[in-house]
C-alpha cells in the first residue's frame, strides 16, 4: 500500500474561558488534522495536537520533512515509516516536541489506513483485549465557573465513570479541601485520581497525599516538579499510600522505561499525541507489562481508546469538558453514548472514527 501523499489541516476553536492548571492556562484548543494517501485508495486520517501557536511549524514539519521521507514509502511497514520520519527530532535548535507531535499525526494516520485496508479497528489488530474502557474526564480546574460539588454532579449526569482533578496550584492543606469536597459530592462509586501538572515539592507531595489518603484516591499524577522528577516521585511512591502516575512529560519509551526501572511510578500515562504516535505508545506499553505497571494515556481518547483497550494492562480513557475539547464532543461525529461509565469503541475499520467536514471547514486556519 504505497504512500502517494500527506495532507494537514490546521483545525483551531476558542474556549468559552480561560482553564487554569498548577501553572499553565489555555484558551485555545487547536489540532492538525493529517491526512496519508495511498495509491490503492485507501485514506488514513488522525488528529494530534492542542496548541494553536504551534500549528504552522507541525505543517511545516510534517510537508518539508516527513513527507520527503514516506512518499513511495509501504504504509503496511509501520516501523520503517516511523523510523524513517523519526529524523524529524534530530535538531537539537528546535523544540524536539514539535518534530515528534508532527511524526505522531502521520504514525496515527498510517496506522488509520492500515486498519481501513485490513478492514479492522485498531483496537483489535493492536491486541484486541476488550473493546471498551471506562472513561473519566479531566476536570478540577481552578477559578471554574461553579463549585466542586455542582461541577462533579455535571460529571455524574454526563454518564462519566471519574474525575482526575486539579490539584498543585494551592497549598496542600488548601488542594486537600478541594478533593474531600469532591468526594463528598461524588460518592464512593465515583474513580477520583488527582493531577498536580508537576506543582509540588517532595515535602508538599507527601502533605497532600496524607491529607486525602482516606478518600480512595485512584492515582497522584505528576506530583513534583520537574527538575528531578525521576528521584522525587520514586520518594512521593514510597512515603505515600497512593499510586503515582507519570510519563506524559517524557519524550520517548527509553525515558518511561527509566521512570519505571527507578521504582517511580504505578501507572505510566505516556502520550502517543505528543511523543511519536501510538508505535511509541506500544513500544512504552510492551516495556510496562514487564515491569508490572499499568498504563493510561493523557487526554486524546479517540487515539487512547484503541490503544487502551488492546492492552490488558490499560486503565481509562481521558475527556475533558466539552467546553475544554469542542473536537472530541463536536469534531468526532460518531461516537457512542456513554453506557454505564464506559465508552464502547467503533467496530469499523482503523480508528473508526468519522470527522464531521462541517465543523473542519468552519474552524480551519488555512483558508
Amino acid at each position: 500500500m504505497t504512500i502517494r501523499a500527506i495532507e494537514t489541516v490546521p483545525v483551531v476553536a476558542a474556549l468559552p474561558r480561560t482553564y487554569r492548571g498548577s501553572n499553565y492556562a489555555m484558551t485555545h484548543r487547536a489540532t492538525l488534522i493529517t491526512r496519508v494517501i495511498t495509491e490503492q485508495g485507501v485514506t488514513g486520517e488522525a488528529y494530534v495536537g492542542d496548541e494553536d501557536k504551534v500549528l504552522p511549524a507541525l505543517a511545516d514539519i510534517v510537508h518539508r520533512e516527513l513527507a520527503p521521507r514516506l512518499v513511495g514509502a509501504d504504509a503496511f511497514a509501520v516501523e520503517r515509516c516511523w523510523e524513517s520520519a523519526f529524523p524529524a527530532t534530530f535538531d537539537i535548535l528546535r523544540d524536539r516536541r514539535l518534530g515528534l507531535v508532527a511524526l505522531a499525526g502521520v504514525d496515527s494516520a498510517i496506522w488509520d489506513a492500515v486498519g481501513k485496508a485490513l478492514r479492522q479497528p485498531l483496537w483489535r489488530l493492536w491486541g484486541g483485549y476488550r473493546s471498551a474502557l471506562p472513561m473519566i474526564v479531566i476536570g478540577g480546574y481552578y477559578g471554574g465557573p461553579s463549585g466542586i460539588a455542582e461541577e462533579i454532579a455535571e460529571y455524574r449526569a454526563m454518564g462519566l465513570a471519574g474525575v482526575k482533578f486539579k490539584v498543585g496550584g494551592l497549598p496542600p492543606e488548601q488542594d486537600a479541601a478541594r478533593v474531600t469536597e469532591a468526594r463528598t459530592a461524588a460518592g464512593d462509586d465515583f474513580v477520583i485520581a488527582v493531577d498536580a501538572n508537576q506543582g509540588y515539592t517532595v515535602t508538599e507531595a507527601l502533605d497532600l497525599a496524607r491529607r486525602i489518603a482516606d478518600l480512595d484516591i485512584r492515582w497522584f499524577e505528576e506530583p513534583v516538579r520537574w527538575p528531578n522528577d525521576r528521584r522525587s516521585l520514586r520518594d512521593v511512591r514510597h512515603g505515600a499510600t497512593i499510586p503515582v502516575c507519570a510519563g506524559q512529560s517524557e519524550h520517548s519509551p527509553a525515558g518511561c522505561r527509566d521512570l519505571m526501572e527507578a521504582g517511580a511510578i504505578d501507572v505510566c500515562n505516556f502520550d502517543a499525541s505528543w511523543s511519536g504516535g501510538p508505535t511509541a505508545w506500544r513500544r512504552t506499553a510492551a516495556v510496562a507489562h514487564t515491569y508490572d505497571v499499568q498504563v493510561a494515556h493523557h487526554e486524546e481518547p479517540h487515539i487512547a481508546g484503541h490503544l487502551l483497550a488492546s492492552q490488558p494492562h490499560g486503565t481509562y480513557v481521558e475527556c475533558f469538558h466539552p467546553d475544554r475539547d469542542p473536537f472530541w464532543w463536536n469534531l468526532v461525529a460518531n461516537r457512542h453514548p456513554l453506557r454505564d461509565g464506559t465508552l464502547r469503541l467503533p467496530d469499523g475499520p482503523g480508528l473508526g472514527w468519522t470527522l464531521d467536514p462541517d465543523y473542519i471547514a468552519h474552524h480551519r486556519t488555512d483558508q
